[in-house]
């Protein structure tokens, strides 16, 4: 301890506060870095699975807007093909018996 006569006890106590406190900032940061490399890690190959899944989103939703199209202009080509009323066949007139049961007396 040849090294110590030189120095006085309080400057080797501030020399041990600051290494200590320098050594606390430095480890803190290691870590923090790490748990940021272990995230980037884990994002970077959940990025395959999660675009696989936003496509297949995508192709559900359009499967069903094309299906609700399809209906639509289904619905819109039976609609402009005419109206019923022109095909249908007249409707009966009313019967003299059936005004005699109604209880209107014919003259």
């Amino acid at each position: 301890m040849w090294i110590l006569a030189w120095v006085e006890l309080p400057l080797v106590a501030v020399l041990l506060a600051v290494g200590l406190f320098l050594g606390w900032g430095v480890g803190a940061q290691y870590a923090r870095a790490r748990r940021g490399w272990n995230d980037y890690k884990a994002a970077k190959n959940a990025v395959p699975g999660a675009r696989r899944a936003a496509w297949l989103l995508v192709r559900a939703v359009t499967t069903k807007v094309g299906v609700i199209a399809l209906l639509l202009v289904g619905a819109v080509a039976y609609a402009a093909v005419g109206p019923d009323h022109e095909r249908a066949e007249p409707a009966p007139s009313p019967s003299p018996t059936a005004s005699t049961k109604a209880g209107v007396q014919e003259r």
